[in-house]
């Protein structure tokens, strides 16, 4: 007869090192389900974040109360708009931080690019000067240019004759970059409704505001804390009317033909909205027209084959003036834009009028700096 024996194990509490084995297991478990749990979270969370920028872009396209083209909305930009918005008291940790990459120490918070290409763009349309002229951007506090103010001689020489020296010699001319600033009041209204886009409405007052005193800079200012202007600039040669109060069609052609045809063939006119209704008028001995219009889109109307630039801040004619500038401009003046533009936001100030105030800076600099490439024309007799 055979005896069976039962054996028997050892149940896991039992036992330690299946115990703790067992344990370790569960723990794996847990932990692989509360990794897999907050992967799935963050995957909504960055979905979510994908479907807000998608339609923060939708409204910033043109025709949904947006002016951005390309459709991409930079993280520096909703961060701007926000600020502009509600101010720094209502962003996320994420749009303060993008802010602050752009903190401007003096005042305001610096602009993002996009933002600033809109205003100078502004700039351009509403200052007929910058149209004309080289346009360039520093980042330092001035701009220092050479100039020649001496030039090589050259001689005749037989064959073993010596030959004589030449020499040129270098000037500077230094542009400084000074300080431009306004403010501009928007209703809180504006700002809530989500269908304004802001930044446009921003812009393009800013753009009129600063192109207003830009442009007057650039014609008449005397240089103090601001650009020194085309009519404030010693040695442009006159060339005179031939009258003395009224504007002679003949001045203009001396005016023209005074100028060295290297700069001659590339000029513009350069005349207020009064002066040039009296030039439309103005006839041939032939009885045809000194004005032309452009005979086809985009091509400039023509006073004897040469644009027209239109400035508002140009002197009417009179006894003495110089309401008249011909030359080529693009060698004559420069322009050069600081880089960087801040803006402050100011809910207090206007409060009780349901405003809100920015007070924007930006720095730029301007000056002659070749007068021979210019003519201007003196009201007198001789």
């Amino acid at each position: 007869m055979k005896h069976f024996t039962l054996e028997t194990r050892a149940e896991p509490e039992d036992d330690p090192l299946a115990a703790a084995t067992e344990a370790v297991n569960e723990l794996r478990t847990g932990f692989t389900e509360f990794r897999t749990g907050t992967e799935q979270q963050l995957a909504g969370l960055a979905e979510l974040r994908t479907q807000l920028a998608d339609l923060e872009t939708r409204m910033n396209r043109p025709g949904n109360g947006g002016g951005n083209s390309t459709g991409e909305v930079s993280l520096e930009r909703r961060a701007f708009t926000s600020f502009l918005r509600h101010g720094r008291e209502v962003m996320d940790a994420e749009e303060v931080r993008a802010l602050i990459v752009g903190d401007d120490v003096k005042g305001g918070y610096l602009a993002p690019a996009e933002f600033q290409t809109e205003v100078l763009r502004g700039i351009v349309e509403y200052s007929p000067i910058r149209q004309a002229v080289r346009v360039g951007s520093t980042s330092a506090g001035s701009v220092i240019l050479p100039r020649l103010t001496g030039r090589p001689t050259a001689s005749w020489v037989g064959e073993e004759e010596e030959r004589p020296q030449t020499d040129m010699t270098f000037g500077q001319i230094e542009i400084p970059v000074h300080e431009l600033g306004c403010f501009i009041d928007v209703s809180q209204r504006l700002l809530e409704d989500a269908a304004i886009n802001v930044e446009s409405e921003i812009s393009t007052e800013l753009a009129q505001e600063f192109a207003g005193k830009e442009s007057a800079a650039f014609s008449n200012g005397n240089g103090v804390k601001k650009p020194l202007g085309l009519m404030a600039a010693p040695g442009i040669p006159e060339v005179a009317n031939g009258h003395a109060t009224i504007l002679q069609p003949d001045a203009l052609v001396k005016l023209m033909y005074a100028l060295p045809a290297i700069y001659r063939n590339a000029g513009s006119w350069l005349m207020n909205t009064t002066t040039l209704a009296l030039v439309r008028t103005m006839k041939d001995v032939n009885g045809s027209y000194l004005w032309q219009p452009g005979l086809q889109a985009n091509q400039p109307s023509t006073l004897l084959g040469r644009p027209v630039i239109e400035d508002v801040t140009m002197p009417d004619v009179a006894a003495g003036a110089f309401p008249i500038v011909y030359g080529d401009f693009s060698k004559a003046y420069r322009v050069y834009d600081r880089i960087g533009m801040s803006i402050l936001r100011d809910p207090f100030t206007q409060a009780q009028k349901g405003l809100v105030r920015f007070y924007a800076r930006r720095r730029v600099g301007g000056a002659p700096v070749l007068t021979e490439a210019l003519r201007k024309l003196r009201i007198s007799a001789s």
